[in-house]
């Protein structure tokens, strides 16, 4: 049986633990070596400068903490943490463990990451996380199925709300003038069940929906299709999004049927 370490194979996680022991214990140094120059500083009557943190590498571009050295103990807590945010972005973003998300805990990832509010970059944090993820990834592929249908306008006739269809429209595909983040994302747990249900491996994140439309955007076209889907879009940021496996919807539309039993997807059971 494959162990959390053997999964995440594009990254070695005891080399990326051991080398955050290395930068953080070098920091500790440091900052002791700060404070001794203070003391001596202040023992001959020769002046020292107020060193300042400022962690402009911040995921919203503001410090995460400005003071003095004085205080050591908050001053070693901003540094590790910013070590540690830093770390789990690399992590989640090069590993594949995004994969094992759906579109609700990549953004609760997203928002801890940004606030720093993450866990010690240990190898024990590490695997309990992808042993967390890896063991929720049911759950959160039938979460994804059902946060794409509760999101789909049922402006259009196409978007039928008791199940899926031919196609659905999804509004907001573009934002801006470029592909949104948040409805890539909802596309990529619906390519996640898609591969599930055909047995497929579940695609890296990598190289999903943000990437395939981004790369056609780029190219000046309005179309992009993987082996699931067709994805058009137009002026307007709207997407029209056409299910290339008949089959395959109908194993979503069971999924419905089991959180919507009163409503018609159940009668397909």
């Amino acid at each position: 049986m494959d162990t959390p370490t053997d999964l995440v194979k594009s990254i070695s996680i005891a080399n990326l633990a051991n080398q955050r022991c290395a930068v953080v214990e070098r920091i500790r140094q440091a900052l002791d070596l700060l404070a001794e120059a203070e003391q001596l500083a202040r023992a001959a009557h020769l002046g020292f400068p107020r060193l300042v943190l400022d962690n402009c590498y911040s995921q919203r571009g503001t410090p995460v903490i400005t003071g003095d050295y004085a205080n050591r103990a908050e001053a070693e807590t901003a540094i590790v943490r910013t070590i540690d945010t830093q770390g789990w972005n690399y992590l989640l973003s090069e590993s594949g463990l995004r994969t094992f998300m759906d579109a609700h805990a990549r953004e609760q990832w997203n928002k801890q990451i940004a606030e720093g509010d993450v866990p010690e970059l240990t190898v024990a944090n590490i695997e309990a996380t992808f042993v967390q993820l890896y063991g929720a990834r049911g759950d959160m592929f039938e979460r994804g199925v059902l946060t794409c249908f509760r999101r789909l306008s049922w402006d259009y006739k196409t978007n039928q709300p008791f199940k899926f269809g031919k196609r659905i429209i999804l509004k907001s595909l573009f934002n801006h003038g470029s592909p949104n983040h948040h409805a890539t994302n909802e596309l990529d747990d619906l390519m996640r069940v898609f591969c599930v249900l055909d047995g497929q491996l579940e695609a890296d994140h990598r190289h999903g929906a943000y990437s395939l439309i981004s790369g056609a955007w780029l190219a000046r076209r309005t179309e992009a299709e993987s082996d699931y889907l067709h994805l058009r879009w137009f002026k307007n940021g709207n997407g029209h999004v056409t299910f290339k496996r008949p089959d395959l919807v109908n194993q979503m539309n069971l999924i419905l049927a089991k959180h919507y039993p009163n409503a018609l997807a159940s009668e397909i059971r």
